[in-house]
């Protein structure tokens, strides 16, 4: 199985997962399972570190890789037909990190990993991450 991470789901994966149901963890860390992370959560935690509302132990551009390759996190590049898809999506949610995963998840037909219940609005397969 192949999974899109929203940014949150990865940043718990690696500092509390507690936050994540239990068999749902279980599966994420099974070594058969790809995981995805898009390049626009980097940026939506560049951003996060950079204003000072996400504390992070080292600068992004470390941090970020270097937890994805020892997680064998798979990055999800951001396409031209990506970002088009947004203006297509309804007006559901309007934080733009969100509407870019669900544009993605779309149209490569991958789930996302998520406890965000908009993404329940919008027509992709997601997996909650939390009861």
């Amino acid at each position: 199985m192949t999974y899109l991470l929203d940014t949150h789901v990865w940043l718990w994966m690696l500092t509390d997962s507690g936050r994540i149901r239990p068999e749902l963890l279980s599966e994420l860390r099974d070594g058969r399972t790809q995981l995805l992370l898009s390049a626009a959560s980097s940026w939506e935690i560049a951003i996060k570190w950079a204003i000072g509302r996400l504390p992070l132990p080292e600068p992004p551009d470390v941090f970020v890789p270097t937890r994805m390759r020892r997680g064998g996190i798979r990055g999800l590049p951001v396409e031209h037909a990506h970002a088009l898809r947004v203006a297509s999506l309804p007006d559901h949610h309007q934080d733009p990190f969100d509407r870019i995963l669900i544009a993605q998840a779309q149209l490569e037909s991958i789930p996302v990993v998520t406890v965000d219940r908009a993404f329940d609005a919008y027509d992709v397969e997601i997996v909650l991450a939390a009861h």
